[in-house]
């Protein structure tokens, strides 16, 4: 196997494994990388200069420089850390030339996705997870995560479903095994857990077949055949938007509809109907997680409210560096408002206040560069250039950012990973254009 087609490989498992294993994603991007550097290295192709560098090079700086600030710089820069998670970008950039490669790395995200999904289903089902206390978080850490990534997935793959003028062709035979053998897998480890035997074993088996599986996802020629994915995308769509619904994450939902409404706006103004049409049902059925959630007086909407004003006071204590990365929950109590419900928190809820009390205020003007730069080009190629790679993008910034404005969702790296994939897809296009007219 050539060091390309290994990248490859190795990405599309990035792209199953970072929806329900950080540590697998983060050893799969680690040897992508170490791919991608030696074909560097040897001369077979070297990464392009992308408009978001500039952005993120003062965003990674800017953290640095917060970090050595820091009340205690060795955690800050065990938190800067992830910044290296930009990196994926250029490596998307670089694999994914070819519609084909694009189109089977985004099939590994979803077959991640369906599994996400159907594991806090059967979370919600059968283990309990059916409360607002105890929601249902699937692989991930915390429910809050898992939201976001229904949330990714919904939007990622009705942009697909959208946009793509393939027709629809029955799955290859691929597509099938991998899904029977991986949801009977799934129900395998739903009973493991709840007779609590071989719980963490079977888990780490279970990620590591689901790795292989993307990677025989992406070298198969089979399921390159056109529309071959439409099933297992609208299969994940389905089964995230079921899991966002019962997550009870109303920060999540009100991502998703952005996600959705720009999308309705982007292809058919009139599916906006549709969209009003589903939160008409809604209103209709009352579904409990829903309706127990349309409040703004319960304890966690007032919590982000106190959250937020100490946000406010720890920026203007600290406006030029802030109080270091992963410092906001060390320093939370000195200016929590006694009115607060919670005495602790891990975070602000809010990327840009937590950013600027992190980070300071100019890393604010950063982040909000490089999401400029990347919505932009992501405008520009839905509009001239390749109409999905850009809807894709455009979606889940839009998802992302909504989502953001009331959970640090930027913290998530599963959720940033989910954002750098759909982000680098415009510049893949755009590189596939330049290698065909070199």
């Amino acid at each position: 196997m050539t060091l390309a087609r290994a990248q490859f490989a190795l990405l599309a498992a990035v792209a199953a494994t970072s929806l329900v294993s950080i540590f697998a994603a983060q050893v799969a991007f680690g040897l992508a990388f170490a791919a991608g550097l030696g074909r560097w290295v040897l001369g077979h192709g070297r990464p392009e200069s992308l408009a978001p560098g500039a952005p993120m090079l003062a965003f990674s700086v800017w953290t640095l420089l917060a970090a050595a600030f820091s009340g205690d710089p060795v955690a800050s820069h065990e938190d800067a850390k992830k910044l290296v998670l930009f990196v994926l970008v250029y490596l998307f950039a670089d694999a994914l030339a070819e519609r084909s490669q694009r189109e089977r790395v985004l099939d590994a995200a979803f077959l991640g996705g369906a599994l996400l999904a159907a594991g806090a289903l059967l979370e919600w089902a059968a283990l309990g997870f059916d409360t607002l206390d105890n929601r249902p978080r699937s692989f991930v850490g915390h429910y809050m995560t898992a939201s976001g990534l229904f949330m990714g997935i919904a939007c990622l793959g009705s942009a697909r479903l959208l946009f793509s003028r393939e027709p629809w062709t029955r799955p290859p035979r691929l597509h099938v095994r991998l899904l029977v053998s991986l949801f009977g897998g799934l129900v395998l480890l739903a009973l493991l857990r709840r007779q609590e035997l071989f719980a963490v074993e079977g888990e780490r088996l279970f990620v590591a077949a689901l790795a292989a599986a993307a990677i025989a996802l992406a070298l198969d020629r089979v399921a390159q055949e056109p529309g071959a994915w439409r099933g297992l995308t609208a299969l994940a769509v389905a089964l995230s938007v079921f899991a966002l619904l019962v997550s009870r994450t109303r920060s999540a939902w009100l991502g998703a509809l952005a996600g959705l409404g720009l999308l309705a706006v982007l292809r058919a103004p009139r599916l906006l109907w549709g969209l009003a049409a589903l939160l008409a049902a809604l209103a209709v059925v009352r579904p409990a997680p829903v309706v127990e959630r349309l409040t703004l007086s319960d304890a966690s909407s007032v919590d982000r409210l106190y959250m937020w004003r100490a946000g406010l006071d720890m920026i203007v204590d600290k406006p030029l560096f802030g109080h270091g990365p992963g410092r906001v929950i060390d320093v939370y109590p000195r200016y929590r408002w006694p009115q607060a419900p919670n005495p602790d928190a891990p975070h602000l809820h809010d990327n840009l206040l937590q950013i600027a009390a992190e980070r300071g205020l100019p890393c604010v003007l950063w982040s909000l560069w490089l999401f400029f730069v990347l919505a932009r080009d992501a405008w520009r190629e839905s509009r001239h250039g390749d109409g999905l790679a850009g809807a894709c993008s455009l979606a889940v910034l839009a998802a992302v950012t909504v989502a953001g404005l009331f959970e640090y969702n930027f913290g998530d790296s599963e959720v940033l990973m989910l954002t750098l994939l759909a982000t680098s897809l415009p510049y893949a296009a755009g590189r596939e254009r330049r290698l065909a007219t070199a």
